[in-house]
């Protein structure tokens, strides 16, 4: 059932956003996008990389227009940045030469107050967030979860009517993140924070299902809405429970069914040459082809009990899962991963051999690699600029995924030892090893 109009604090209607390519020409980002934030409520966006949240916040933030449909801010059109729109991002992003008051004041300059009740308004956020004591630090002297605490006292101190959070935990450590997490939740439900309602970017699927009233979950290539879920949990929400485990099941099961039927389309995309990749590396999706395979789960295992792994993240996770699915080491489906035959030989196999079917199936199964090597080949001296490659990719992808896929493909080249690639001066190129 709709929201009453007076319920609905942000609208999108059809959204779209393109960006031009450096060769000519759009490349979606995207597609007819329908989102209604309400009063009252976390909002969750959940999504692989690449399938638009960030840009998504960034056009409810007002820092960036659509190139179609609209975008409503308490009923009127958002063009811009509003006083009543705060945002928390991944990164501190503090200013390493002012104090933590300081740094939290930064958050009034555009509201033209006098210096008394700015002073009010900053130690009232710091209180708030619990930083009282810490007001005179700098952020050096801040452990990581307290320097984001100083990130959400800027954000609250302008008692923004809308907080939009950019993965804000994701760069701290697992305890930190939810103390930090459970801190924000207490305040929240206690209405102790000035705020009427909440847009989370998240690719921590617990984290959603903790937090959010509601989960968008985006698809990608053009990134789009592809599911709904509610979540009827009252707080504080057991994650140990049965309904919270279901719903983190039924999550996991949503986002692997996408993640396949993504590197499914892109093989059909540009002849199969470029695709996003990853950005995770061979020791780590070795790491989770080993417990995979591992006695107890005997080639087969939900990803939401990988996801308590000590080394391994939400984030990472998925992106192993994706990279495993690619190179058709394991397959995908309902929320579980299960190693493919060349999979389980792989755990069964010593360093070298593991290297030689890694190899064999960059070659069949990421283009892009071959592509490269042949280049190589071609060229006189067996070298090439990173540029060369860079704006190939480029041409398809958006400047974000491009650079991520090529970091992505020099990890996974130098380890099968297809080329190196020498970061001080840029430059690709073949050695006699590489063979």
């Amino acid at each position: 059932m709709a929201a009453p109009e007076q319920d609905r604090i942000l609208e999108m209607r059809k959204v779209g956003k393109a960006f031009e390519r450096p060769s000519g020409g759009p490349l979606v980002a995207l597609a007819d996008v329908d989102i209604t934030l309400r009063s009252g409520e976390i909002l969750g966006l959940l999504g692989r990389s690449g399938s638009g949240k960030s840009t998504l916040l960034r056009i409810a933030a007002g820092l960036m227009r659509p190139n179609s449909g609209d975008v409503l801010y308490r009923g009127k059109p958002l063009l811009g940045p509003e006083p009543g729109i705060a945002v928390v991002f991944q990164t501190f992003a503090l200013l390493p030469w002012l104090r933590v008051l300081e740094n939290v004041e930064l958050g009034l300059d555009a509201l033209g107050l006098a210096h008394e009740e700015a002073r009010r308004r900053a130690m009232s956020a710091i209180d708030l967030i619990g930083l009282d004591g810490f007001q005179s630090a700098y952020p050096r002297e801040l452990s990581g979860g307290m320097r984001q605490r100083v990130g959400f006292a800027r954000a609250l101190v302008v008692q923004p009517m809308m907080l939009l959070m950019d993965e804000p935990f994701s760069a701290l450590d697992v305890l930190t993140a939810e103390t930090l997490r459970t801190d924000f939740l207490d305040l929240w439900i206690e209405r102790q924070l000035p705020i009427q309602s909440v847009l989370l970017v998240t690719h921590n699927i617990e984290e959603a299902v903790l937090m959010c009233d509601r989960i968008l979950v985006l698809a990608s290539n053009p990134g789009r809405i592809a599911a709904e879920i509610a979540i009827p949990l009252v707080h504080p929400r057991n994650s140990l429970g049965e309904e919270f485990r279901d719903l983190v099941d039924e999550l996991y099961s949503i986002l692997t069914s996408r993640a396949a039927e993504s590197i499914q389309a892109q093989r059909l995309l540009h002849g199969g040459l470029v695709q996003v990749l990853p950005p995770v590396g061979p020791h780590l999706m070795t790491a989770v082809i080993e417990a995979v395979a591992a006695p107890g789960n005997d080639g087969q295992a939900d990803l939401a009990d990988l996801a308590r792994m000590p080394a391994l993240g939400a984030k990472d996770l998925f992106g192993v899962a994706e990279a495993l699915k690619l190179l058709e080491f394991a397959d995908l489906k309902e929320g579980a991963i299960k190693l493919t035959a060349p999979g389980r030989i792989f755990a069964q196999s010593e360093a070298e051999e593991r290297k030689r079917l890694f190899k064999e199936h960059l070659f069949r199964f990421v283009p892009f690699v071959a592509h490269i090597r042949h280049v190589l080949e071609e060229r006189e001296g067996h070298s090439a600029p990173r540029v060369r490659f860079e704006s190939e990719l480029e041409d398809h992808l958006s400047e974000t995924d491009a650079e991520m896929t090529l970091k992505t493909v020099i990890g996974w080249g130098r380890y099968a030892e297809i080329f190196s690639y020498d970061d001080a001066n840029r430059v690709f190129n073949t050695d006699h090893w590489a063979g």
